[in-house]
């Protein structure tokens, strides 16, 4: 994958921001990012494995915050949480109220279909398929590709990807449209129902979300910039978003 652990030379040694709190808003229903651990009842994902290194760099102790998709960037905007992770995608309508971190990956948009599916096989199959409807998360990007894939006529909105998977799994949709990385991992929790089609579309770079003119955006950069010069954001990202990540078995980066 693309962005995991570009190298950089040298970098600058990061800020130290004297042991400050930092709210971070999260879903808690997006693995691999975050999401419950079913077996311990934990918060788990690459945003807390992430976002406690940058803070550990630069001494702030990050207090992860639950909050649902549909609010999360205006909460960012209005001053409600200092950032936001999530796997949040690279947009200009989003960087008109938020600012946004280097990019720490990049993603392809994906269909998560049941596992018995036979009908369409490929992305282009899914979009000749008459009927077919398309699941897709209310305000997120995934929703602007599946119209642009499937015909508003066939897209049904959902407010979570947790609702989305589950009315694929009931038969309620026919797939889902999702970033290859998030697929995996509900891929990963459901390994006997589900699997991505072959096909994806084009690249999305994913960051970190901030308050618009935050000092914090410069200082998470300058750790970023440290954590791929050093490998660590390289190993972190292919701990948790490699293909065999699965929910239940917390990887070790």
């Amino acid at each position: 994958m693309a962005g995991l652990g570009l190298a950089a030379s040298c970098p600058a040694a990061p800020p130290d921001l004297g042991g400050r709190e930092v709210i971070v808003a999260v879903e808690d229903d997006y693995p691999p990012f975050n999401y419950v651990d079913p077996g311990t009842g934990r918060a788990v994902g690459w945003d807390y494995d992430a976002l406690r290194e940058i803070g550990r760099r630069l001494n702030f102790r990050p207090v992860f915050r639950e909050i649902s998709w549909d609010s999360m960037i205006q909460g960012v905007a209005t001053g409600q949480f200092d950032m936001a992770a999530n796997g949040i995608t690279v947009t200009p309508e989003r960087a008109r109220v938020v600012d946004f971190s280097s990019s720490y990956a990049q993603v392809h948009q994906r269909l998560l279909v049941r596992k018995d599916e036979r009908r369409f096989g490929s992305l282009e199959e899914f979009a000749r398929a008459a009927g077919a409807r398309l699941g897709a998360q209310k305000g997120n990007t995934n929703y602007t590709r599946a119209e642009e894939l499937a015909g508003s006529s066939r897209v049904v909105a959902y407010d979570g990807f947790g609702e989305l998977v589950q009315a694929l799994l009931n038969a309620d949709l026919d797939a889902v449209i999702i970033d290859d990385v998030g697929g995996q991992g509900y891929v990963g929790a459901n390994a006997q129902r589900l699997r991505l089609l072959d096909g994806a579309l084009a690249a999305q770079d994913l960051a970190i979300v901030f308050t618009r003119d935050s000092a914090l955006r410069p200082a998470v950069d300058a750790a970023l910039l440290a954590m791929r010069s050093d490998g660590t954001l390289g190993r972190l990202n292919s701990a948790w978003f490699s293909p065999a990540f699965r929910v239940g078995a917390q990887p070790k980066p």
